[in-house]
């Protein structure tokens, strides 16, 4: 047997030290969406410059003094979710169907005896910020490695004994209390279930998958996302001589974000160790699972300005603070097995007991700036363009608010920090602290060399046909936050805990159309929102050589994320 080709290798940076999280998680805390009422949502959220509407409180704070009247709504919003991933010319498709609450609240306005200043407007809604609920999976019919190999290179590249990672009766490597380096969690959880093995001992100790010469195989995968971002928003403004609009929103935010994903692999002469240790060429079926929950909430600040020079023309500029979280999260990975036609059984991290971390965390600055025309009393034609950091995320020790970091964390919260690093014959990728050489700088460097800005545009269109009766339509589009490099797979990809793989959004569209009627002072409003989300999965990052910057693809499919929603609002003003 050629062991030379039996492991992926990868060397592990020890720079920093850090917990459940990782930089990918960073952007699903913070990943963006459109949910509000249906006449927001059918002009595609194009409304920066319009305001008047009960969304505009969460977007453009200065909408809220465009109201000349008190209003109570709602909108609810039947999301239709379907995804197809495409993986060497084979697809599959998956989907679901969710009922939401996109938004409910009141506007009250307050008259004053004043031309200069005419009202006081004050506000509170409840807003659904995003949704995370999402489901997709499929199978990659031919690998070209395992993950098995992926998780023998991070343990060489640890410098691992067989003593690091075996349970006892006084040692758990899991909570080790001896005082030495712990073992990553993905490394103890593939001993524990045969996915690698050793060969020698102390220091000349060498870790091998189950790929090697003359195996062959297919992978499966399945990941369900579930969770929302909830707003509650009190909002203050009013105008000046009816010309500029302003208004400032405090928003108290509860987040709650949950992941659980299965990677397989069903694979022909895998090198897997029988009773006495010695690897032999059997089939090896097998499934790493995993469970992961974060939850807490936060605050932000969003202040806003509408300007009108002209009847026909509203200029709008808007700016969002950072949420700032306290949040805690949960994590258990697990790994069920069928080796030959007789070994099989299961085990999990940490006994089966849910790890947890807590932490604190900030999401990125937003600026919008929005322009509208108003023609006649028939049409309205709006765009807005918003700009998002998401290099500029953040973890920091809890209670820090990514302001003032330290070192203080709990050393029972169970060591489940990883990273692949490049080939072991080429020079190792390095990880710095950055930031305030905080227990989260690795991370936060991470996230800076994943994450760029991003740019959406927004357009929206009303055209009044009666009094009573209005049509809209809208379109939307916003860049990918990730950086070329990363998408082209030139960069190495730390993940974290037992969770290796990753998904990354390419761009997001929507496209929305709707219709409202107003009668007296009732109105409801209808919307239909189509989404679509292009991204890549990956089971696991490749495996970078940074000396020619080419890389060992990790199996790797196209998904594709389409929602279909409709969006019923109705409400009344007085």
């Amino acid at each position: 047997m050629n062991k030379s080709i039996l492991i992926l290798s990868l060397s592990l940076s020890t720079a920093g030290m850090a917990f459940g999280q990782g930089a990918v998680d960073a952007y699903r805390l913070s990943q963006p969406d459109m949910k509000g009422t249906a006449r927001f949502m059918g002009m595609a959220g194009a409304f920066g410059a319009l305001g008047g509407d009960l969304s505009t409180l969460s977007q453009n704070p200065a909408g809220i003094g465009v109201y000349r009247s008190n209003e109570l709504g709602f909108s609810l919003n039947l999301d239709c979710q379907s995804s197809t991933s495409e993986a060497q010319g084979f697809k599959h498709d998956m989907s679901q169907t969710k009922f939401l609450l996109n938004n409910i609240g009141a506007v009250l306005t307050m008259r004053l005896p004043s031309e200069t200043l005419p009202n006081l407007n004050f506000g509170f809604t409840y807003n659904k910020g995003a949704s995370f609920n999402r489901i997709y999976g499929g199978n990659i019919p031919k690998l070209s490695n395992s993950l098995s190999n992926y998780i023998a290179g991070i343990s060489n590249g640890e410098n691992l004994t067989e003593n690091d990672l075996v349970s006892t009766e006084n040692y758990d490597p899991y909570n080790p209390t001896d005082g030495g380096y712990p073992a990553p969690w993905i490394s103890i959880l593939g001993y524990d279930s045969y996915l690698i093995s050793p060969t020698g001992s102390g220091e000349n100790t060498r870790w091998y998958g189950q790929w090697g010469d003359g195996t062959s195989g297919s992978g499966s995968f399945k990941v369900q996302e579930k969770g929302s971002v909830d707003e509650y928003n009190i909002a203050f403004g009013g105008n000046i001589m009816n010309v500029l609009y302003w208004g400032m929103d405090f928003d108290i935010v509860n987040l709650n974000y949950t992941m659980q994903s299965l990677w397989g692999e069903n694979l022909e002469n895998a090198y897997v160790p029988d009773q006495n240790n010695e690897l032999v060429k059997e089939s090896a079926n097998w499934g790493l699972g995993n469970y992961y929950n974060v939850h807490g909430s936060g605050f932000n600040y969003k202040l806003g300005l509408i300007l009108k020079p002209i009847q026909e023309l509203r200029i709008g500029f808007a700016f969002h603070t950072p949420t700032w979280y306290n949040l805690t999260e949960n994590f258990v990975g697990s790994v069920d097995y069928q080796y030959g036609s007789s070994e099989s059984g299961s085990t999990s991290t940490n006994g089966g007991y849910m790890a947890y971390n807590d932490m604190s965390f900030r999401t990125p600055w937003k600026i919008i700036a929005s322009v509208a025309g108003v023609i006649g009393n028939n049409f309205i034609l709006s765009m807005d363009y918003e700009w998002v950091a998401y290099n500029k995320m953040k973890f920091s020790a809890p209670g820090s608010y990514g302001i003032n970091d330290d070192w203080g964390y709990d050393w029972d919260y169970g060591w489940d920090w990883y990273a692949p690093g490049a080939p072991s014959t080429t020079k190792a990728p390095t990880r710095s602290f950055g930031y305030d050489d905080d227990m989260y700088g690795a991370t936060n460097g991470d996230i800076e060399n994943y994450y760029q800005s991003t740019n959406t545009i927004r357009l929206g269109a009303e055209y009044r046909v009666t009094p009573a009766f209005s049509l809209r339509a809208g379109y939307s589009y916003t860049t990918s936050p990730v950086k070329q490099g990363v998408r082209d797979d030139k960069e190495v990809i730390y993940t974290a805990g037992t969770r290796p793989n990753y998904r990354f959004d390419n761009h997001t569209y929507y496209i929305t159309c709707g219709a409202g009627y107003r009668y007296q002072n009732f109105y409801v409003d209808l919307a239909y929102v189509y989404k679509n989300i292009s991204s890549q999965y990956h089971a696991y990052t490749p495996d970078i050589n940074l000396d020619v910057n080419q890389a060992i693809p990790s199996p790797q499919s196209k998904v594709n994320l389409n929602n279909s929603q409709i969006v019923l609002s109705a409400g009344f003003r007085f």
